[in-house]
């Protein structure tokens, strides 16, 4: 019988790495995983902090049930270059950050405690991807995903791959590919979505089913999770793994899930946080999902540029966010071992991954590299030999480069080319497709980056840049919704600010390149893309504005962008009262343009002249001619009230859990105070600890902050002052 552990707590700490301390206890702190070896201030600090070597060590009691079982760790992710002893005795050692790796203890284990260390390495070394070159991107150190202690019988299951060919055909197959420890015969029980059974299988390496019926097809609005159960009869070994029936292709007229084409509209996402580098655990993944499909109306997301926590990618599944998944490494390609670890990390992560429905394309090209046919022929020949149901694909920014993928994927920052001096290109959004690839024919297209550093916008930056960073956003979503152009779709760079060397971002080490705040705060444009959702899911009214006379350059608020999935939008000033429908000619590809108030709509003295009193506003938002929305703004606006809320009104008592939690700064209508830049001091009573210092500036009229539970049931009250106003965050921590 498998049995299956997380192994988070317990473990003790140490800087630096001795060979003493394999043979030896360790005098460190104790932890709990996910644990991140430096924790750094959000701005301005040395990135090569964390670049060193560090310590973990854990004891294990030995159970007399091991005895005649297979005794393993499992560890999702360590950054990096990890190396694992049991007893002195060094079991594995795992050069790359983002894929799992096992140390067998079997062999090694003594009656009573055994001791387990681990070295691992945050140094950049040049033998192991990404590293090598620069990278716009942090690789904290530190064992950042959970560990699992696996008790296995001898004959016990390695590996399933999970098909479902044909899915558009009345009656579904499944086929499984079972890999064991040693052979012998294979049990199956599929079930549907509510855990009912449906069908029965026996054989041994490869079972299928058919004439399957009544089957849900996996899609963003409908994400149906089956399961097959595998079960070996003669240890007792079992496994469960979830999958969904449905069909990818990229052609050259666009993206088709199960024969229907979808446009993908979704952002890159990096796997960091401020102040606890890449070490959250499972509530803090699963979030980031969340808000990219449920908050920001993002139907796909690309894992730039690595694989990402398998919590996060079960939540994709979940909740249907379609991925683009691809290997580490940014513009550099090394010699001839660090090009063979490479290849060695697409296999990893395909075997690791092969079984979500919600990745639909595997990246197997270093991001934004030149072309390398012999190492690229090799990461696409081992992609195709291990999964046939998915396409390939590369991303890269330049042009005329080879194609040895099924998808062209390119990151196309050619907006920003008009404003380069000397440039005579007039304003583009994306380039035609045939002028990036050189080919005489179309092919599967994919933009997997656009606007990021080309216009990175702060959320505290004046109205002006907020607008054109806005208006950046959806030229580009307009032109990769155009049914002419043969594009699958777009994928934003990128979600959200992030911590970077000091080669990049601002000189802060801070990226301001997201389209939501390090926090994952939205900023205006991370409305050009929740605007596009169904009005089923959500009505969304954001004006892109402050409201206020003096805040543009001249004076006024028009042009007013609102940014909505309204057929029709109010404008109430004063007396005046004007109706608008979306700017169908500006953006007629997009399903919902956002509606642009202007001079055609006001003139200079409706609006009031400078000079004059400045006065409240009224945006009301229509469909089918009825009321659905509405946003007051005035003129005055004061700090009215601060608004604490908290991810999660309740969670599980588990110390390696986190939860977030949004501090904002409203005036008396309820409207963020984009300009209130003044600190909060937060204050924490409970099962929980701070992560990051207690004291935090509002930036756009918010900031926020991660809780750590502590493990133990209560109460967690997060309280947040500001001036003489204070609010207080309720979070109740149950059983684990």
């Amino acid at each position: 019988m498998r049995t299956v552990t997380k192994l988070n707590t317990d473990w003790h700490f140490a800087e630096g790495f001795s060979p003493d301390w394999i043979n030896a206890p360790l005098d460190g702190t104790p932890v709990c995983l996910p644990h991140n070896a430096v924790d750094m201030p959000m701005s301005y600090f040395d990135e090569t902090g964390f670049q060193r070597a560090f310590t973990y060590q854990r004891e294990i009691t030995w159970a007399p049930e091991w005895a005649g079982q297979r005794v393993r760790l499992r560890f999702d992710a360590a950054m990096a270059d990890a190396v694992v002893w049991l007893n002195g005795v060094e079991l594995v050692a795992h050069r790359d950050g983002y894929t799992p790796f096992t140390a067998d203890l079997t062999d090694h284990l003594v009656e009573g405690s055994n001791r387990v260390t681990v070295k691992i390495d945050g140094s950049e070394n040049p033998q192991i991807p990404p590293f090598g070159g620069r990278i716009d991107y942090l690789t904290y150190a530190g064992i950042y995903r959970d560990v699992w202690l696996e008790i296995l019988p001898e004959h016990h299951i390695t590996s399933i791959k999970i098909e479902t060919p044909d899915v558009l055909a009345a009656q579904k197959q499944v086929s499984a590919r079972i890999e064991t420890a040693t052979p012998g015969p294979v049990r199956a029980v599929l079930r549907d979505p509510e855990g009912t059974e449906i069908a029965r299988a026996e054989g041994t390496e490869t079972l299928a089913f058919s004439d399957l019926s009544d089957i849900t097809l996996w899609t963003p609005e409908t994400p149906a999770l089956y399961s097959l159960e595998i079960t070996l009869p003669e240890s007792g070994d079992s496994r469960t793994e979830r999958f969904g029936f449905r069909h990818v292709e990229f052609t050259p007229e666009g993206f088709f899930l199960n024969g229907k084409r979808i446009v993908l509209r979704g952002l890159n996402r990096h796997q960091s946080f401020p102040y606890s580098g890449y070490a959250q655990g499972k509530r803090a993944q699963e979030r980031d999902a969340e808000i990219l499909r449920h908050d920001l109306g993002c139907n796909v997301v690309r894992t730039s540029h690595y694989p990402q926590s398998p919590w996060f990618l079960d939540r994709c599944d979940e909740i249907g966010l379609m991925v683009f998944e691809e290997i580490p490494g940014w513009q550099h390609i090394g010699e001839a071992g660090w090009k063979d670890e490479s290849v060695a990390n697409v296999e990893r992560m395909i075997r690791r991954d092969w079984n979500h429905p919600s990745i639909i394309i595997w990246g197997v090209r270093i991001n934004e590299s030149p072309d390398d046919d012999a190492f690229y022929e090799r990461t696409n020949a081992t992609a195709r030999a291990l999964d046939t149901t998915r396409p390939t694909g590369g991303v890269r920014c330049i042009t005329d480069s080879t194609l040895l993928e099924d998808v062209y994927t390119m990151n196309d920052f050619i907006l920003g080319d008009f404003e380069l001096p000397g440039s005579n290109r007039p304003r583009t959004a994306l380039r035609d497709q045939q002028e990036v690839t050189g080919l005489p024919k179309r092919v599967p297209y994919l933009v997997t980056e656009y606007n990021g550093h080309m216009y990175p916008t702060k959320a505290s930056d004046p109205e002006h840049r907020q607008v054109e960073h806005v208006i950046r956003h959806l030229d580009v979503l307009n032109a990769a919704h155009d049914p002419d152009a043969g594009i699958s779709g777009c994928i934003g760079w990128c979600m959200f600010d992030y911590n970077t060397h000091k080669d990049f971002g601002a000189g802060d080490r801070i990226c301001h390149h997201g389209v939501m705040s390090i926090f994952r705060e939205p900023k205006y444009a991370a409305f050009a893309y929740s605007s596009q959702k169904d009005p089923a899911e959500g009505i969304v009214l954001e004006p892109v504005t402050a409201w206020s006379r003096g805040e543009r350059n001249i004076g006024g608020i028009l042009p007013l962008i609102v940014l909505t999935n309204c057929d029709a939008v109010e404008l109430s000033y004063d007396d005046v009262v004007k109706r608008v429908e979306p700017d169908r000619e500006r953006y007629p590809h997009l399903p919902h343009p956002p509606v642009i108030i202007d001079h055609r709509h006001f003139t200079k003295d409706e609006l009031g002249s400078w000079g004059a009193s400045w006065r409240d506003g009224k945006i009301t938002g229509y469909r089918d001619g009825k009321k659905v929305a509405e946003r007051h703004f005035p003129a005055n606006p004061l700090l009215a009230r601060l608004e604490v809320v908290a991810d999660d009104a309740s969670m599980p008592a588990s110390p390696d859990e986190e939860v977030r939690v949004m501090i904002r700064a409203r005036d008396q209508s309820g409207n963020k105070l984009p300009f209130l830049n003044e600190p909060v001091q937060l204050d924490l009573d409970g099962p929980a600890t701070l992560i990051g210092p207690d004291c935090v500036p509002l930036t756009g009229g918010a900031t926020g902050c991660w809780l750590r539970l502590s493990g133990t049931p209560g109460t967690v009250r997060l309280t947040a002052r500001l001036r003489d106003l204070s609010e207080t965050a309720e979070i109740t921590v149950g059983g684990a």
